[in-house]
């Protein structure tokens, strides 16, 4: 009986064992800095965000819902609908020729109701030619909204950033 237990000897080996166990952090050597990391990597954005807005105000930077693609940097926001943003110049968006069928305000629904049945429009007047297409991230291929007849971005389905 004069050695220690067999139980001893093994608490004193466990690496559980608080007095003989070292933290991952102790073994961390903060004296030199991880090669991925950029102290100045903010201001290289910020420089690079102005360059490509030029100067111009915009409500949001719209980015993809699926894939936080930057989508436009210049935009603005629809008076009624809030999540819904106008733009003329975007990236990273792709036109399908998928066409989308306009929707009729309501006020042109009750004048319908209202009144006697129109024949039908003639085929080449302006309600045939004004496509709305549907626009598409050029990177994931997520609807995002449609471009209509004068070339403006109508968004619907994006995430909208503070600038």
């Amino acid at each position: 009986m004069g050695g220690p237990s067999k139980a001893t000897k093994a608490a004193t080996s466990s690496p559980s064992n608080s007095q003989h166990t070292v933290s991952d952090d102790d073994e961390i050597d903060n004296s030199v800095k991880p090669e991925f990391y950029d102290s100045e990597v903010d201001d290289k954005d910020e420089i690079w965000v102005s360059s490509k807005r030029k100067g111009q105000y915009s409500d949001a930077v719209l980015s993809c819902p699926a894939c936080f693609t930057t989508l436009c940097f210049e935009c603005q926001r629809h008076d009624v609908y809030l999540t819904q943003y106008r733009a003329i110049f975007v990236v990273n968006c792709k036109i399908t020729n998928k066409q989308v069928l306009p929707q009729t305000s309501s006020s042109q629904k009750r004048k319908r109701q209202g009144t006697k049945r129109q024949p039908a429009p003639a085929e080449g007047s302006s309600q045939t030619d004004a496509a709305i297409r549907q626009v598409c991230c050029d990177v994931c291929s997520t609807d995002v909204g449609v471009i209509d007849e004068e070339e403006v971005y109508h968004f619907y389905d994006v995430i909208p950033s503070e600038c």
